[in-house]
């Protein structure tokens, strides 16, 4: 069973490592998800590299075979950094 996850993203290429990571631990291939995606192989393949163009229909849709949710959230106050 995958461990609890919770990761803050600021970056596309992060959410391609998450879905790459996930779907290794999970022992899935590449094919056979991207077959329950309706697309091909090297078009999953090409999405967990360049995450920039998942739609958010697909990245719901992928979230999902992999056990995963999207949650957004208020972000936390950061305050500035006082320089002396």
């Amino acid at each position: 069973m995958d461990r609890p996850m919770r990761q803050t993203v600021t970056t596309a290429v992060q959410i391609g490592e998450i879905l790459r990571s996930r779907r290794k631990s999970r022992r899935a291939a590449q094919a056979a998800l991207a077959e329950k995606l309706g697309i091909s192989q090297s078009r999953l393949s090409i999405l967990e590299a360049n995450p920039a163009g998942l739609t958010l229909d697909r990245l719901l849709a992928l979230a999902k075979l992999l056990g995963l949710e999207v949650v957004l959230q208020d972000a936390p106050e950061r305050r500035p950094k006082v320089e002396w």
